[in-house]
């Protein structure tokens, strides 16, 4: 039984094709998480400490071993400020 060779060659561009996107997903994550491995199942605990880590280092994955925070630390907070459109119209 003869091999059809004229099948090698879709069948090559459809196989590098998946083993790109896969290298480049890969590399996006490891890029977007700062080379650590990705984070899975994370509860309300995680969540307040990547918020914690993104104050004090500028970066969700960043960690300071440092015993006394930044100085920026004191006015950097979560909460977000509006603009009351009440005291326009009053």
């Amino acid at each position: 039984m003869p091999f059809p060779f004229e099948s090698i060659i879709p069948f090559a561009i459809i196989s590098g094709m998946f083993t790109v996107t896969g290298f480049g997903i890969n590399y996006a994550q490891t890029k977007r998480n700062e080379g650590k491995p990705a984070r899975y199942s994370m509860d309300d605990w995680d969540r307040k400490m990547m918020l914690r880590d993104q104050q004090l280092t500028g970066t969700p994955r960043g960690q300071a071993d440092g015993p006394i925070a930044p100085e920026e630390f004191k006015t950097n907070s979560v909460w977000e400020v509006h603009h009351s459109f009440r005291n326009d119209f009053l």
